[in-house]
């Protein structure tokens, strides 16, 4: 049995017909839905299904992590809009292409396909990598076959690098800030698709107890990385 050190993936649910990992989220406007829109909307953050409604006043805070101030701070200087192409993160031996993702008809956010658990996806709707902004990768934890493209997500340290190549013929770095657990029913939607007066990264995939009933995982581990000068 392996350990995920940001709250766990325990036993191995692949083994269990059907067993799906996905990451629920909904959108908790209709402004939210389309590829139109940059991180400087006012519409509300995705939220978690459980957690669906009209304000993000359920988040959780973390002391750990600064919400964004009304004065920009110091680092790396934002780049325009490009799309994400790869993401490397080579202490956990990932190197995968990276999908745009939308909305799916019911709002929840969409998933790269789960027979093709080795790839990654970004939210097209929020900023890209490198933009002034949250970028969000998401990916599978793992599938009925073994683990998937993220299984390792939550052995990441601060001071972690993420490496993600863009379409413009960048290469970006990002540092982790941190690695966390949050349920889901408890998922800190402002932290992660939120406003940032920096470039920031937010990795996302599934994580903690495996709820065999509902043939889902509880939690949904979170890296929070920010790019390097």
């Amino acid at each position: 049995m392996r350990t995920n050190r940001a709250g766990g993936r325990h036993g191995t649910p692949w083994r269990a017909a059907g067993a799906a990992v996905v990451l629920t989220v909904a959108m908790a406007g209709a402004a939210m839905l389309g590829v139109a829109m940059r991180p400087e909307t006012t519409a509300p953050p995705p939220q978690p299904l459980t957690q669906a409604g009209p304000t993000p006043s359920a988040d959780r805070a973390d002391p750990d992590l600064v919400p964004p101030s009304e004065e920009p701070r110091d680092g790396a200087a934002a780049l325009p809009r490009s799309q994400p192409t790869a993401v490397s993160i080579p202490q956990i031996g990932v190197h995968a292409r990276i999908v745009p993702l939308g909305t799916n008809p019911d709002g929840t956010v969409q998933t790269p396909p789960l027979e093709q658990a080795d790839l990654t996806g970004w939210y097209e709707p929020g900023a890209s990598p490198g933009e002034t902004g949250n970028a969000v990768i998401v990916g599978h934890v793992d599938n009925r076959n073994g683990p998937a493209v993220f299984w390792e997500l939550g052995a990441l340290q601060p001071g972690s690098s993420i490496r993600v190549s863009r379409a413009d013929g960048r290469t970006l770095t990002f540092t982790v800030e941190a690695v966390r657990s949050y349920p889901k029913t408890d998922f800190p939607s402002t932290l992660v698709y939120g406003p940032n007066d920096r470039p920031g990264l937010r990795l996302v995939t599934c994580g903690g107890q495996f709820d065999r009933s509902a043939r889902t995982y509880l939690n949904n581990t979170v890296v929070f990385a920010t790019l390097a000068e």
